[in-house]
C-alpha cells in the first residue's frame, strides 16, 4: 500500500468489494421482485419496506464498527505497531458477538412494537414482523462475516471478502424464487421464505469467511487465548466507528421517517403505494451506490496507511482518482434511471398508478447522484484519517436535517410527486459541507505531511 502504483493498487483493492456489493445489490432486487409477486396489492412489498430500516440499522452497526476497526488496523500497520494492530483485530470479533446478542434480543422482543409505529394493517404487520424477526435472530452470521471482511480489507486482502460475499449473494439469488414463491416443487413460504433466504446466504458466507481467515496468512493475527477487553482499543475503534455507525444508520432513520410521512400524510392506498415505490427505489439504488461505497472500501486502507506513513502525495492521488471513478459510476446511474424507469418498475409488478409514481420518483431522486459521488469519497477520506465526526455531521444534516423536513414541506404543499426532489436539494447542501470540511482537514493535517514518493 506504500509502494505500488496508485492506479493499479486502487483498482486491485476496489474491484473485489465493488463486484461483491454488486452481487449483494442484485440479490436485494431479486428478493423484492419475488416478494412483489406474492399478491396483486403492494402489501408484501410494503411490509418488507417497513422492516428494511431496522434491518439496515443492524447492518449499519456492524459496518460502522468494521470501518472503525479497519481504520485503526491500517493506521497501526502504517505506523509499524503490529501488536496494536493484532489487538484491534481481536477486539473486532468481541464487538461482533456483542452486536449479535443485542440484535437477537430485539428480534425476539422488539420487532412488533417497532413495526406498530408505522402500520395498523394486520396483514402488513404480520408479514413485516415475520420477516424482521427471522433476520434479527439470524444476524449472528452477518455480524461475524462483516467483521472478518473488514479485517481482511484493512490488510489489503480484497479477494477473499469478494469470494465469500459473492457466494452468499449468489446463493440468495438462487434460493429466492424457491423459498419465496415455491419454484421447483418447494413449498411457497412467502415472506418467511424471504427471511430464511437472507439468513441462509449470510450463514454460508460466514462459514467460508471463517475457513479463509483461519487457513490463510494475513498481516494481522487474532488471539483469543488470554484475551482481555481494552478500553483504549475499543475507544480507538469507536472514535471512527461510532460516527460511521451514525452515518450509515441515518439512512434507516431516513427511510422510517419517510415511511411515516407518506403513510400519515396520504390516503391509505396512496400511502401504501408511495412506501412501495420508496422500497423499490432504495433497492435499485444499491445497484448504483454500493459499487461507489465498495470503491471507497478499497481506497480507505490505502489512504489510512499513507496517512499513518506520512505520504501526502500517495494519499491525495488516491483521493482524486477515487472521485473520478465515483463520478463515472454515478453518471451511469443517472442514465439508468432516466432512460429505463418503466422497465425498472415493471420488474416489481407495478400497477399503472404505481408505475406513474415510480417513474417520476426514480428520475427526480437520481439527480442527486452526481453531488453524492463527491460526498461519499470525502467521507472515505474522513474515516481513513480518523475524522469520522465530519462524516457523521454530513450524514445527519443531509438526511435528517434536510431530506425529512423538505419531504414533509413539499408533500404538504405540492403533492406526492414533489417529495422526491428533497433528495437532490439535500445532496447539493452536503457537497458544500463536504468541501468545507475537506479544506479544513487538508490545511490542518494533510498539507503538513511530507510529499513522499508517488508511483502513478
Amino acid at each position: 500500500m506504500g509502494t505500488l502504483p496508485v492506479g493499479k493498487l486502487l483498482f486491485s483493492m476496489s474491484l473485489p468489494p465493488m463486484l461483491s456489493m454488486l452481487l449483494g445489490a442484485l440479490y436485494n432486487i431479486i428478493d423484492s421482485i419475488f416478494v412483489a409477486q406474492l399478491s396483486v396489492t403492494e402489501k408484501p412489498l410494503t411490509a418488507v419496506t417497513l422492516a428494511f430500516p431496522a434491518q439496515m440499522f443492524m447492518m449499519a452497526i456492524c459496518i460502522g464498527l468494521g470501518v472503525g476497526n479497519a481504520s485503526l488496523i491500517s493506521r497501526r500497520l502504517g505506523e509499524k505497531k503490529q501488536d496494536e494492530a493484532d489487538s484491534a483485530a481481536t477486539h473486532g470479533f468481541f464487538l461482533a458477538l456483542v452486536c449479535w446478542v443485542i440484535f437477537a434480543a430485539f428480534g425476539l422482543f422488539g420487532t412488533e412494537p417497532f413495526l406498530r409505529l408505522f402500520t395498523s394493517d394486520a396483514e402488513i404487520l404480520s408479514m413485516a414482523v415475520t420477516y424482521l424477526r427471522i433476520v434479527a435472530v439470524g444476524s449472528v452470521f452477518m455480524c461475524f462475516s462483516i467483521c472478518i471482511e473488514r479485517i481482511m480489507q484493512a490488510t489489503g486482502d480484497m479477494i477473499h471478502p469478494m469470494i465469500f460475499n459473492s457466494v452468499g449473494a449468489g446463493l440468495n439469488a438462487i434460493l429466492a424464487p424457491i423459498f419465496i414463491i415455491g419454484q421447483l416443487g418447494a413449498p411457497r413460504l412467502g415472506i418467511m421464505g424471504a427471511g430464511l433466504v437472507a439468513v441462509t446466504g449470510q450463514c454460508v458466507a460466514m462459514v467460508i469467511a471463517v475457513v479463509m481467515f483461519v487457513k490463510n496468512e494475513h498481516a494481522v493475527s487474532v488471539h483469543f487465548r488470554g484475551f482481555r477487553v481494552k478500553g483504549r482499543t475499543i475507544g480507538d475503534i469507536l472514535a471512527v466507528g461510532a460516527p460511521s455507525i451514525i452515518m450509515v444508520s441515518i439512512q434507516s432513520f431516513l427511510i422510517s421517517g419517510l415511511n411515516a410521512i407518506l403513510l400519515y400524510c396520504l390516503p391509505k392506498a396512496a400511502g401504501d403505494m408511495a412506501v412501495a415505490v420508496l422500497g423499490v427505489y432504495f433497492r435499485i439504488q444499491t445497484f448504483v451506490v454500493l459499487p461507489v461505497i465498495g470503491m471507497g472500501q478499497g481506497a480507505l486502507p490505502i489512504i489510512g496507511y499513507n496517512f499513518g506513513a506520512r505520504n501526502r502525495r500517495r494519499l491525495m492521488a488516491t483521493f482524486k482518482l477515487a472521485i473520478k471513478i465515483a463520478m463515472i459510476i454515478m453518471a451511469v446511474g443517472v442514465a439508468l434511471f432516466w432512460l429505463l424507469p418503466e422497465q425498472i418498475m415493471s420488474l416489481f409488478s407495478a400497477s399503472p398508478d404505481m408505475m406513474d409514481m415510480g417513474v417520476h420518483a426514480l428520475r427526480a431522486i437520481s439527480i442527486s447522484y452526481i453531488p453524492a459521488a463527491f460526498t461519499i469519497v470525502c467521507v472515505t477520506l474522513f474515516q481513513a484519517t480518523a475524522h469520522g465526526i465530519f462524516a457523521m455531521i454530513i450524514s445527519i444534516v443531509r438526511q435528517l436535517g434536510f431530506i425529512l423536513p423538505l419531504a414533509y414541506i413539499l408533500l404538504a404543499n405540492f403533492g406526492v410527486d414533489s417529495v422526491w426532489y428533497a433528495f437532490p436539494i439535500a445532496e447539493i447542501a452536503a457537497l458544500a459541507m463536504s468541501a468545507t470540511f475537506l479544506r479544513r482537514v487538508y490545511n490542518k493535517q494533510i498539507k503538513q505531511l511530507p510529499d513522499g514518493s508517488l508511483t502513478v
